[in-house]
């Protein structure tokens, strides 16, 4: 199995097909296993690789994760395009790997061409926090625990519950994803999320803002859909992306 090395932890990945570098990131409490669909999808145009954050999936386990968890999945990240052999890549995540994207995008700006960035918010509140995440997840319906047993294995618990930590206290220092860094980013953007997604409370209000600070930035909201776009309306969110990735595609084989 392809594993790889970061700040002396080891890190899983997926990959598969040839071409240009394209990079998922999965959202908290998944994994590259949930990006298996996304793998087949994107390949035939790009050698497509998903990993699995520090903490998760098979990935080394680390406790408890550091509040600033999302910013050492920016180092991860670009670690892993350099591990693959390349200079840079075109990221998509969703939901918390997607903030992971745009922090890579801002810290390591010389490793992205690009960035499609799904249903995520600017800034974290303790409310959101406590009514989307611990409340959620306090008495999970056995289609969550079967999702995180697939995406973690046995020890699914621990991992749910050390992100939930995390999550809590980073919206008890504020909240802020990019701590106004966003104007920083420099390559192509595009931010797709569903005006229906109730895990972002004021989606749009928190699109508009991040669309006016990121220069070079598509903003896409669909009428319905839920959380993530890219899951609950995987058709509309295709379309998309492939129109998006186009200019970025280069024939079979070729990096």
């Amino acid at each position: 199995m392809p594993y790889f090395t970061c700040k002396n932890n080891s890190l899983y990945y997926r990959e598969q097909g040839a071409g240009p570098l394209l990079l998922i990131l999965p959202g908290n409490t998944a994994s590259s296993a949930a990006h298996q669909q996304d793998l087949d999808r994107f390949s035939p145009n790009f050698r497509t690789a998903a990993l699995d954050f520090l903490g998760t999936g098979l990935s080394d386990r680390i406790d408890p994760w550091p509040v600033d968890w999302w910013r050492e999945g920016a180092d991860q990240a670009a670690a892993l395009i350099a591990h693959l052999g390349y200079e840079s890549a075109v990221l998509l995540g969703t939901s918390g790997g997607a903030v992971t994207a745009l922090l890579t995008a801002i810290h390591h700006p010389e490793k992205v061409r690009a960035v499609i960035a799904d249903s995520f918010p600017e800034h974290f509140s303790s409310e959101m926090a406590e009514n989307n995440v611990v409340r959620e997840r306090s008495e999970p319906v056995e289609e969550q625990i079967r999702f995180w047993q697939y995406m973690h294995g046995e020890d699914w618990q621990d991992v749910v519950d050390a992100d939930t930590r995390m999550i809590t206290g980073f919206a008890g220092i504020g909240g802020d994803c990019f701590a106004g860094e966003l104007p920083k980013v420099r390559c192509r953007v595009l931010i797709t999320g569903s005006r229906e997604d109730t895990h972002i409370p004021r989606i749009e209000e928190q699109y508009r803002s991040m669309g006016r600070q990121i220069p070079h930035c598509e903003v896409f909201l669909n009428d319905a859909g839920q959380h993530p776009l890219m899951w609950s309306e995987p058709d509309v969110f295709y379309q998309l992306a492939d129109a998006f990735l186009e200019p970025f595609a280069l024939p079979h084989g070729e990096t």
